[in-house]
């Protein structure tokens, strides 16, 4: 009863073949760079044909394979809905959401690959412990040792907006690995990192900023990104990134951060 369960409620969220809304369906291949360190010598191309819909994500297509062809196939997701940033792989060569991209804008092959510059561990899935390292080493969240207020800090519309771009941030890291500065030296703080340390170097309630400064102003902080663009292509929150990490260089260098 409850693999019966379990399956109606995966027809319900389009991931049966030939279940759906009943719009028109088309035959793709979905062809997969599987590896699984404990068993596989080197990471192999592997085909998967499914039926789609124009409105199917990838991660349906992902579905219907992992649900209804091979189990073993590994990716992360969550939400499902472009929010928590889990399913962050590279589409047709492109660091993408699984789940924001539409298979009708897609080809009839789609190539499906994890986030280059980590450590695989099984297939899609790579270890996100660096990253989230160089995210806590630029102490993303707020300090003030002053005395609270007897209510809210409160904040200017003005003051706000001098940050709020950098606030979207899910932590995906489709930025970071799309970097070709981080391809070359792991060291590199990272796009993500700067992003979300310019989120409070630039909140006028923070007194952090003077820290959050000295250690980005490294050769492996802000210094080492060469202005290529990538990252801002890559994310799916539409930050502007390239210039977010020009205002932190011109913060450390004018010591500015209003």
């Amino acid at each position: 009863m409850a693999q019966t369960a379990t399956l109606q409620r995966a027809t319900a969220v389009g991931g049966a073949p030939g279940a759906g809304t009943g719009a028109p369906t088309r035959k793709v291949t979905i062809r997969v760079l599987r590896f699984n360190p404990e068993a596989d010598r080197e990471p192999a191309l592997r085909d998967y044909a499914v039926q789609v819909e124009p409105t199917d994500r990838v991660l349906d297509a992902l579905n219907q394979i992992k649900w209804y062809q091979d189990g073993t196939l590994t990716y992360r997701r969550s939400c499902a809905h472009g929010v928590c940033g889990s399913d962050a792989m590279r589409i047709n060569g492109v660091n993408r959401l699984a789940c924001k991209v539409l298979m009708k804008d897609l080809g009839e092959v789609v190539t499906v690959e994890p986030l280059m510059g980590f450590r695989v561990i099984k297939d899609m899935v790579v270890d996100m412990e660096p990253f989230f390292a160089q995210y806590r080493s630029v102490l993303p969240f707020m300090i003030n040792d002053a005395r609270p207020p007897s209510r809210e800090r409160l904040q200017s519309v003005e003051d706000r907006e001098r940050f709020d771009d950098t606030t979207k941030c899910i932590l995906c890291a489709a930025c970071t690995t799309s970097c070709p500065s981080f391809w070359a030296n792991e060291e590199f703080v990272g796009p993500a990192a700067i992003v979300n340390a310019h989120r409070f170097i630039f909140d006028s309630r923070d007194q952090g900023a003077a820290e959050r400064l000295d250690r980005l102003n490294s050769r492996e902080g802000v210094w080492r990104c060469r202005t290529i663009f990538n990252c801002t292509e890559a994310c799916p929150r539409e930050i502007r990134i390239t210039q977010a990490i020009g205002e932190v260089k011109k913060a450390i260098l004018y010591k500015q951060t209003t």
